[in-house]
């Protein structure tokens, strides 16, 4: 199925992605899938005191590990190319002209303090605050005089005085009063374009016929409503697109969710170890529904099922418990073999594995990851689970021992030098019979001391299979040393 519907995510390069804009592109990229539209990729970059490549390599990176693939944008190209908007400068120029030459802009001469001092009076007179208009007639003489005195214009554009009101396809009618939304910039002093134009422009060339964005953008509609109509105008644009504002992303305290909050970070979650799937299956939590009460998706199930009509334009929660539980349901749906694979680079980075590893290593991977998959939330996790498989000795909090526990390591040692199958099963029932039925010990008691000498830990993946793993000489050593250290 295809549509005429295009879609775009447009980030700026500017710092570490977060996950409210995460939010944005996975909406935007659903409805382009679920509908047979296309996704648009555009990187937003006309601020060059801010932007930089680094954070742009990192958008790109982050939208291929998600598995949001782009239609059109870096890397793939397309009709409406380029999608950078550093290197869009002269379409740009030449719009501004146009806007011009039909008297929709005008030059502005006040300098910041005197448009603050104007502001603090409409503030006073309790008037709307906001541009006042000083400009807008001026004279060639008033324009040539301000030059004269070495200022520097910015471009404004002249909004039509009347009020704006559109169906939004999630808020449905807002209105915007004139008084609230005065004229406004659209180019710096040096020449720069700003958001105010550039985003509008680009909208309008790239056919964009759905805006999806956050609930913060909702007080910059009515300007790019405005900007549209002199766009069609002076024909740079065909049509004004459709407008629809999702939910702010909530954090603690009931605060918007900020760059600057932790748990907004995406190279966190990649850090510590989130499936993309299970991150965009949370995401799509905050604010849409997949309805009866289905809280486990792919993003593939996901774009099948979009609709605008499951978007909730109540504010969302981000919730980290929440999330962390989804991403353990994930780890336990995938495979053992893919897991194993996803935990490579985690257990090379704790230094308990090569970066490629050893026969032996994988080996004793595809032996010990399924017995861990069900108590894994995030791929770190499994370091500290792992390590006693993957070291020759192991370090035990003495706070781990009992005053039963040389007696029950010596006996172990007794039952288990003898055995000629070691096996799961085989270990486990001389243990049992020798703690529990001969010794007359409670399993957690009888067990946990053998566990802390084996593991070095109160909780670990199933003993008696980790055993069999380890193997015979290396159980019987660590036991050895630990019966050696309580007699110490």
């Amino acid at each position: 199925m295809t549509s005429d519907i295009r879609v775009r995510f447009c980030p700026s390069p500017t710092g570490n992605p977060h996950v409210g804009m995460i939010r944005t592109a996975l909406f935007n990229w659903a409805f382009a899938r679920h509908t047979g539209g296309t996704f648009v990729f555009r990187i937003e970059d006309t601020d060059s005191a801010r932007d930089s490549q680094e954070s742009y390599q990192a958008l790109l990176d982050s939208m291929r590990w998600l598995g949001l693939t782009w239609d059109e944008g870096p890397e793939v190209g397309g009709p409406f190319g380029p999608y950078r908007q550093s290197e869009r400068s002269a379409i740009y120029q030449d719009v501004v002209g146009k806007l011009h030459d039909s008297g929709y802009t005008y030059p502005c001469f006040c300098t910041t303090e005197e448009l603050n001092a104007r502001r603090e009076v409409a503030r006073q007179e309790k008037r709307a605050p906001g541009y006042d208009g000083h400009c807008r007639n001026l004279s060639t003489a008033e324009q040539d005089k301000f030059r004269s005195e070495g200022r520097e214009a910015v471009i404004r554009f002249r909004m039509p005085g009347t009020d704006f009101t559109w169906n939004d396809l999630i808020r449905g009618e807002v209105t915007f009063k004139a008084e609230h939304v005065p004229d406004f910039v659209l180019v710096r002093g040096n020449g720069e374009p700003l958001y105010t134009l550039v985003n509008p422009v680009d909208d309008a060339l790239m056919r964009i016929s759905h805006v999806l964005r956050g609930e913060d953008l909702l007080s910059s509609t009515p300007r790019q409503l405005a900007l549209f109509d002199a766009l069609r105008h002076i024909g740079v644009a065909h049509f004004t697109p459709e407008y629809g504002h999702l939910p702010y992303v909530m954090g603690e305290g009931n605060k918007k969710l900020s760059k600057r909050d932790p748990e907004s970070s995406l190279a966190m979650y990649r850090e510590i170890g989130y499936l993309p799937e299970a991150l965009l299956n949370y995401l799509a939590l905050l604010g849409w529904s997949m309805g009866n009460d289905v809280e486990f998706f792919s993003p593939t199930q996901m774009a099948e099922a979009f609709t605008l009509e499951r978007v909730n334009p109540n504010p969302a929660r981000f919730d980290l418990k929440k999330c962390t539980a989804i991403n353990g349901d994930w780890i336990r749906f995938i495979s053992p073999l893919l897991l194993t694979e996803l935990l490579v680079p985690f257990l090379a980075r704790a230094g308990l594995i090569s970066e490629v590893p050893t026969e032996q290593e994988s080996a004793r991977l595809n032996q010990s990851v399924p017995l861990i998959q069900q108590r894994l939330d995030t791929l770190s996790s499994a370091s500290e689970l792992l390590a006693f498989l993957f070291t020759d000795s192991v370090a035990i909090d003495p706070s781990l021992w009992t005053d039963e526990s040389q007696s029950v390591l010596a006996r172990s040692i007794e039952v288990l030098e003898p055995l000629a199958d070691w096996g799961t099963d085989a270990i486990h029932n001389a243990l049992r019979f020798a703690l529990v039925d001969d010794m007359g010990l409670k399993p957690k008691l009888a067990f946990g001391s053998v566990r802390a000498a084996i593991t070095g830990q109160k909780i670990s993946p199933p003993l008696f299979e980790s055993m069999e793993i380890l193997g015979k000489n290396t159980c019987l050593e660590r036991l050895g040393r630990s019966v050696e250290s309580l007699q110490a």
